[in-house]
């Protein structure tokens, strides 16, 4: 137990740089106390102690503001970071290594008692603030789900999930899609070097427009110069866009290129 509670000390020091001492966690961070009291009202709920483990949960929920069912299963060094109205169901399971932030909720959309309604987070899983992940799928190891975010399908391992409903940024050779380099790190709220798929593609919806442009102007220029070799007619009408004036760099710019 104690050699558990050191890894979840070691965990936050490793994860959080507000963390300063091992006495400083111990006694200010609610997120290492929401888990303890939560090991022991899971062990309540094992072995029969029902509205003990329920009571237990109760009191946790009071003195961490994290909810955690006493049915839920969670990993070693997970880490509910602030994790202030966090909600975690009693079918969920956290693996090992995962960081839930603020306003998460990983809950179930289903009402059948003994069911499997709750989400499973494979290992080194962060779920930024406010995110809700609904429903008994699984979210595969070194996933990232972006604040807000609401997930209500699979993640696979490595792939970042963002967006309402959550669209799925997958992994670059098998690595976490915000990993730019070999060394994998632990990155605070899943934040990913990669946009939107939906800003991507009005990146690209920009450029064409723009490349468009540009080649159209290319060619009322190329028709103004047959023209006036003609000596008898002008071929070029009057209201024909000689100039570029698809403006790319103020769209770039508003959807924050």
């Amino acid at each position: 137990m104690f050699a558990r509670i050191r890894s979840d000390i070691q965990c936050i020091l490793d994860r959080d740089p507000a963390a300063r001492s091992t006495w400083e966690v111990i006694t200010c961070y609610p997120g290492l106390h929401a888990v303890v009291l939560h090991r022991l009202a899971h062990w309540f709920w094992t072995h029969g102690l029902k509205w003990l483990g329920r009571f237990t949960s109760h009191i946790a929920r009071f003195l961490t503001g994290i909810e955690i069912h006493p049915g839920a299963k969670l990993g070693e060094r997970v880490f509910f970071d602030h994790a202030m109205g966090a909600v975690v169901g009693e079918t969920a399971e956290i693996g090992d290594g995962c960081t839930i932030y603020q306003g998460v909720t990983l809950g179930g959309t289903s009402l059948y008692k003994g069911a499997k309604r709750h989400p499973t987070l494979g290992k080194d899983v962060v779920v930024s603030a406010g995110a809700k992940v609904l429903g008994g799928f699984e979210v595969g190891d070194g996933a990232k789900i972006g604040s807000n975010a609401v997930v209500i399908k699979p993640v696979p391992a490595g792939a970042t999930a963002v967006g309402i409903p959550a669209r799925i940024i997958p992994s670059k050779e098998g690595m976490s899609a915000d990993v730019t380099t070999q060394d994998r790190k632990f990155t605070a709220y899943g934040i990913t070097q990669d946009d939107d798929p939906v800003s991507q593609a009005l990146r690209g919806l920009v450029d064409s427009a723009s490349g468009q442009d540009h080649q159209i102007a290319m060619l009322w220029k190329a028709v103004e110069q047959l023209s006036a070799r003609l000596a008898d007619s002008d071929c070029v009408p009057k209201d024909a866009a000689r100039k570029e004036c698809f403006e790319a760099a103020k769209i770039n710019e508003l959807i924050g290129k």
